[in-house]
């Protein structure tokens, strides 16, 4: 029943999220002076577009936007899933996958003990999915 009265705003709620992570890994880097690591620059080219073409597609009511959206928050999440497992993980710290700059071990915050930036761009490419997953196309 809830579902049937989110579904015209799913679209909506997904450009939302898209929005909020998107300013939220610019306050990180420009307020508050974090350098962002390879994996984390990956994170920010697969989520910076959504928030442009989630509100264009919501604007526009566009609800086939799924196929366009989905890989792009799709593979984000599993970037995201490794940047956070690479911190969590001990051995796979020794992998290194950055190589230059900022190690992607690196834990500008720890909020709680396990929520760190990989770990909120991984809510945010989960929801987008989740949300877009429950509209239907031909809506």
């Amino acid at each position: 029943m809830a579902i049937a009265l989110l579904r015209p705003y799913l679209l909506y709620l997904a450009w939302l999220v898209s929005v909020v992570a998107t300013l939220g890994s610019l306050y990180f880097s420009e307020i508050r002076g974090y350098v962002p690591c390879e994996l984390c620059w990956f994170q920010r080219i697969l989520m910076y577009p959504q928030a442009i073409i989630l509100g264009i597609a919501a604007y526009r009511q566009d609800y086939n936007i799924r196929r366009y959206v989905l890989p792009l928050s799709v593979i984000g999440g599993a970037t995201s899933f490794y940047h956070y497992l690479l911190q969590k993980v001990d051995a796979l710290a020794l992998t290194q996958p950055c190589r230059d700059g900022v190690p992607c071990n690196i834990e500008y915050i720890n909020w709680l003990g396990f929520i760190t930036i990989p770990f909120l761009a991984l809510t945010a490419f989960v929801l987008i999915t989740v949300l877009l997953a429950m509209i239907k196309p031909e809506q």
